[in-house]
């Protein structure tokens, strides 16, 4: 008997540029792992035949930031097929919840169940008393929301509930946070991470967080409590990939650092490394303490990390702590990363600007400090943002402070509310800025030249150029970058009219082109000074205040420490506890 097709159409919203065009490359940057882990719990439902054995589930992954979404030809397909089906817009962010919505107006005129679901409907469920009128409007326009986490089957009666034409208005799993130990675990074809530039693929080891940072979500929609996989789960990600090819890995974890199980991950991987001789590299996310765990760097880069996201933040304590990021010691900075760099690994950091001690001025004095001070290859700058699910969005929503009232603007590159002491276009200026003041050539060619003296594998400085280029060139952050920028026409945001074809189209080509012979002009240049670097018979004799070691003497010297009164309190604390730990063991 011929099966019955029911089909899954998962889709990775984008979102729109100030332009009103959804950001979109021919190859993207970076994965996204909340398409591969529930296309994992997808293929699983088809296996287990949770429709009947006569329905064959279909399902398809879809990024729209490197694959454009035509609804009418997915409309068409399904009609095709029986008309059954269910659209998926997955890990909708708050400035992708605009386009999400744009995106399902079709799909419900022609009759196809939609269900939404990610941070901004999870987070605004989780925090606010009173739902934003963006959740409400989706809602009355039929679309299903989705807070929580799909794990433990929830799939199930998602699927069973659509198929049936019963998709319920709303799923809250948000109080029930599921177990990860032995799910489905996350996967993408070849076909779907070969739109990524560096052919990487994403998947998750943990779920939540202990820490409790003002501005994150993470904390208050995966929760505190952390959740984990098994050395089992992990093995089985890595054997899936490699068999197709793909061993180039991000693991999303906001601190890999705060997993219990990070050792037996690590032994697994280093067994599969050296023991079975398999090939596969790293990127992973910490916090600014995690040299301080007997073992985990050591053991991080021989299970192939080569690359680590920090949350830097800030090198101001009083901005720290007016973020609540008490977990980060800006006296640690130095040993911390010089500890990773060791080992070769290439440093990732995040930098906020707009907390309240900031100014235009302490912002470009602290960049210079981190250039000269601390030996980070590639530093990346948000816009503090009170993003819903956030403690500061709770905060503000309830005091009725203004916040810009388009979730499109929500991306941590754009400015949402206002300053205490910087105007508007202080703040909006110091952003652009900052990426400028740290991308220098002089800093640029300071980047190339440590790398260049690490005894082992260091950055590359093509690698910095088109990361610093993706902004310069593009004007988004460059975790939003790809190669070649697409636009299409018809795709603008319905709120902002159609152009005319003959000004779009001669200023889209030339733009989108013209970006890429620059981009192609950096990298050749980069290549020169890469080359000129590496020529130097004495470039491993090459040191400097960022990679001299670490030592107690500098908190004397060290701007980190003088230029401001939270640097200052910061030493001082830190002699107070030594102080302490000394008296303890003596007394012991």
């Amino acid at each position: 008997m011929q099966r019955e097709i029911f089909h899954v159409i998962m889709i990775k919203p984008s979102h729109y540029d100030t332009d009103g065009y959804p950001i979109q490359w021919l190859h993207s940057m970076m994965p996204s792992n909340t398409l591969a882990t529930i296309n994992g719990l997808l293929i699983d439902c088809a296996e287990r035949e949770v429709l009947g054995p006569g329905v064959d589930i279909r399902a398809q992954t879809m990024d729209e930031t490197n694959t454009r979404i035509r609804p009418d030809k997915i409309i068409r397909r399904i009609r095709r097929d029986g008309g059954r089906g269910l659209i998926m817009l997955v890990g909708v962010q708050t400035n992708q919840f605009p386009r999400a919505v744009d995106l399902a107006k079709s799909f419900l005129e022609a009759e196809i169940p939609v269900a939404i679901g990610g941070f901004h409907v999870s987070g605004c469920k989780s925090m606010l008393k009173k739902q934003p009128p963006e959740i409400l409007a989706a809602r009355e326009m039929g679309i299903s929301l989705f807070a929580g986490e799909l794990e433990e089957r929830r799939m199930d009666e998602v699927l069973r509930d659509a198929c049936a034409g019963t998709l319920k208005p709303e799923y809250d799993y948000l109080s029930a946070l599921p177990s990860l130990g032995g799910e489905p675990i996350p996967f993408l074809d070849r076909k779907t991470v070969g739109r990524t530039g560096a052919n990487y693929t994403s998947f998750d080891l943990g779920r939540g967080c202990p820490y409790q940072c003002s501005f994150c979500t993470i904390i208050n929609v995966q929760g505190r409590k952390s959740r984990f996989r098994t050395p089992d789960d992990l093995e089985a990600i890595i054997r899936a990939n490699l068999a197709q090819g793909i061993y180039k890995f991000f693991v999303t974890d906001d601190d890999l650092a705060r997993n219990r199980n990070w050792e037996s991950l690590f032994d697994r991987l280093i067994h599969l490394r050296d023991v079975e001789g398999l090939h596969f590299r790293l990127t992973i996310q910490v916090d600014m303490l995690c040299h301080k765990i007997d073992g985990f760097i050591d053991k991080a880069c021989r299970a192939g990390v080569e690359r680590v996201f920090m949350g830097l933040e800030n090198v101001n304590p009083d901005n720290l702590l007016e973020a609540n990021k008490r977990q980060n010691k800006i006296t640690e900075y130095r040993a911390m990363i010089q500890k990773w760099r060791e080992y070769g690994a290439t440093i990732i950091a995040g930098y906020i600007l707009g907390f309240g001690a900031d100014s235009r001025e302490s912002i470009l004095r602290d960049i210079r400090i981190v250039q000269e001070e601390l030996p980070i290859d590639l530093l990346e700058f948000f816009v503090l943002t009170p993003l819903p699910g956030s403690a500061d969005h709770k905060r503000m929503a309830e005091a009725g402070v203004w916040m810009d009232p388009d979730p499109n603007k929500y991306d941590a590159s754009q400015r949402v509310t206002h300053h205490e002491t910087m105007s508007d276009a202080e703040w909006d200026g110091i952003y652009r800025d900052a990426w400028h003041a740290y991308y220098t050539p002089e800093h640029i060619e300071r980047i190339g030249r440590r790398s260049a003296a690490q005894k082992n594998k260091g950055i590359n400085l093509n690698e910095v150029v088109e990361f610093y280029l993706a902004y310069k060139l593009e004007g988004v952050h460059p975790l939003e970058g790809g190669l070649l920028r697409r636009r299409y026409r018809r795709d603008r945001r319905p709120v902002l009219p159609l152009e005319p074809a003959l000004v779009f189209y001669p200023w889209h080509w030339a733009r989108s082109f013209g970006n890429v012979a620059r981009l192609a002009w950096g990298v050749w240049q980069a290549n020169r000074l890469q080359k000129r670097i590496f020529a130097d018979p004495d470039r491993h004799a090459y040191i400097d205040l960022a990679t001299t070691p670490a030592e107690e003497s500098d908190h004397e010297t060290l701007a980190l420490y003088r230029e401001t009164t939270g640097g200052q309190g910061a030493v001082k604390r830190g002699r107070g506890a030594a102080k302490a730990r000394t008296a303890v063991a003596a007394r012991s």
